[in-house]
């Protein structure tokens, strides 16, 4: 299994053989019928008459970024939709379908560029190259004549979209977003699966998360135990349950998860009290971190990896944030890792370094050094993606809470 990030938004061991890989050709299972697809908008979007339009937003490769078969593929995809939809349009009670290119913002969770490339769905941009003679629109513009966004792209767009929507509320237009990075052919089982039952099952989650003010977490590897407090105070939890009816919201597609920014020590006088070790299997080797005041402080670890990763955080101070705590629900349904971080962070734990303002913590773009580095990097803890790595138990405290919620691996029953 090759990484699809070129920031190593997904490092993970060699699982040839282990994991699905895409081709060409598609199974009948691994697409949307048209009906499928106003079914899906219908159920993640819950349109209403006040609702204006739907955008799909899709990154395009350049001289910098380049192209991969996930990525094309991906373009087709979404393509794909937009024609599929754009007959179906009165059904949905919307005025007008919009499939918007743009390039890339050059970093998973980066800013977006300032404008955007209106296509209809006839030809399929190999480059950026390729539409920059085209008509621009400003993202303003955009999201101000749609209320609705699908966003199925190669860089997640999901920090960016979860700013601009809870701006668009201030700013009186409103809109919402489903965001879609990696999206793989492979990923379309997991739009058919029961999100009632999925948002109850994080709603509660996210309930346990809100009462707890330490997570403590037990790793295992060859053996040797790793212990990590994360400090929970202050940061409200959230709730990611692939729903998205009202205005102001973004979160990704497929989803299944809740999670909180661990507190980073943003409040004068209030010290963050995560600490601990922090193994991270990264292709072959683990690294270990040392985490003090919720950051990664030192790597204890020896090899190429863990060289790598220590001068890191000291060249790149905001990646050596934990940004995230997350608890996915998905693998209680059956499904498997598909080398996506969009569908892989929702199977089970995930802890993320780096940029939390679109979660409503304190490190954004402005603390990393270009916006280049900027990165949200989930972790995902499954057999799949760290086998070397063992979680052996997670356990949420606070005042009246004493709760395992992961024992041995495995999601308590909720």
């Amino acid at each position: 299994m090759h990484s699809l990030d070129k920031d190593h938004i997904y490092p993970s061991p060699d699982c040839s053989g282990i994991l699905p890989q895409t081709g060409d050709r598609l199974l009948m299972t691994d697409q949307l019928t048209a009906q499928e697809l106003v079914q899906l908008v219908q159920r993640v979007f819950q349109p209403s008459d006040q609702d204006r339009g739907l955008a799909i937003m899709v990154d395009l490769p350049d001289e910098k970024l380049a192209d991969n078969p996930d990525w094309e593929q991906r373009r087709n995809l979404a393509a794909g939709w937009y024609r599929e939809l754009l007959p179906a349009l009165p059904g949905l009670g919307l005025s007008r379908l919009t499939l918007a290119w743009y390039r890339n913002a050059g970093g998973n969770n980066a800013d977006l560029p300032p404008e955007c490339y209106p296509g209809d769905g006839s030809t399929v941009p190999r480059l950026f190259q390729e539409v920059s003679s085209w008509k621009t629109w400003t993202f303003d513009r955009l999201f101000g004549e749609h209320s609705l966004v699908l966003a199925p792209t190669e860089l997640s767009a999901t920090a960016p979209l979860k700013v601009a929507t809870a701006k668009s509320i201030k700013s009186g237009t409103g809109f919402r977003a489903a965001t879609m990075p990696g999206f793989l052919p492979s990923m379309v089982p997991a739009l058919r699966l029961d999100y009632a039952e999925i948002n109850r099952r994080v709603n509660l989650l996210k309930d346990l998360l809100d009462q707890a003010e330490r997570a403590e977490l037990h790793f295992q590897t060859a053996g040797q135990d790793h212990f990590l407090a994360l400090d929970l105070r202050f940061n409200p939890a959230h709730a990611s349950g692939g729903l998205f009816p009202v205005n102001g919201v973004a979160g990704n597609l497929p989803s299944g998860e809740a999670y909180i920014v661990p507190y980073e020590g943003n409040r004068p006088g209030q010290a963050s009290l995560s600490q601990g070790t922090l193994p991270v299997q990264l292709g072959d080797e683990v690294v270990i971190y040392r985490i003090e005041g919720n950051k990664a402080v030192e790597v204890l670890s020896a090899g190429p990896a863990s060289s790598t990763e220590s001068e890191r955080i000291v060249k790149e101070p905001a990646y050596a944030n934990l940004a995230e705590l997350g608890l996915g629900v998905l693998g209680d349904f059956g499904l498997k890792p598909t080398g996506s971080i969009l569908l892989d962070e929702k199977l089970g734990l995930h802890i993320a370094f780096g940029r939390s303002d679109h979660f409503g913590g304190s490190v954004g773009p402005q603390d990393f050094s270009s916006p280049e580095a900027v990165i949200h990097l989930d972790q995902v803890y499954i057999p799949e993606t760290q086998p070397q790595v063992t979680v052996k138990e997670v356990r949420l405290l606070g005042p009246g809470l004493e709760r395992r919620i992961i024992s041995a691996g495995i999601l308590e029953k909720l």
